[in-house]
């Protein structure tokens, strides 16, 4: 059996880029000698948010996204934008989406998945208010949906939403699982 090893990278490549999106072909020597490519996801980093306010009912944003072809509930959240703290734009994110503020912490980051190099900061936001209505940007359709801690992990469980995994951490952090 051959021990698993990082690949030699023997060329990248923009094949696509709009927006902040970026897909790169990247080709690599694998361990048994052979060459293949793969389109890698270049993405920067992103943060996502399990916010409950005081009354504890989770916070959420419902809108269109045109991958599945569904709307869909969704943690608030967005791309970290450079020179910015993720934690301010978390803030930041759970203001503009949902007009909501709270005690923001970092719970830990993860990968998006295997073919991006996107790292997700993971916030629980706790005892949030409401300050302000939403301030959406040029592409974003949302409306505000609070669920139940009861009714937010079914829809966890039944796996129809973006950033399942921000979810379960932070009900797991929160002791809330």
């Amino acid at each position: 059996m051959t021990k698993v090893q990082k690949w030699q990278e023997l060329s990248r490549e923009i094949a696509f880029q709009k927006y902040s999106r970026k897909i790169e072909k990247v080709m690599f020597k694998l361990p048994d000698g052979k060459e293949t490519d793969f389109y890698i996801k270049r993405e920067g980093p992103a943060a996502g948010v399990l916010a409950i306010t005081k009354n504890k009912q989770v916070i959420l944003v419902k809108q269109y996204r045109p991958g599945p072809e569904e709307v869909l509930l969704e943690l608030p959240g967005g791309y970290v934008d450079p020179n910015e703290k993720p934690e301010k734009t978390m803030e930041r994110e759970l203001l503009e989406e949902t007009g909501y503020k709270g005690k923001v912490k970092l719970v830990t980051t993860c990968f998006d998945d295997a073919y991006s190099t996107m790292n997700r900061y993971c916030f629980v936001a706790t005892d949030c208010e409401k300050v302000s209505e939403p301030q959406t940007g040029e592409h974003e359709f949302v409306e505000l949906e609070l669920l139940t801690l009861e009714d937010f992990r079914k829809l966890l469980r039944s796996g129809k939403m973006t950033d399942v995994e921000v979810g379960y951490l932070g009900l797991d952090f929160l002791n809330l699982l």
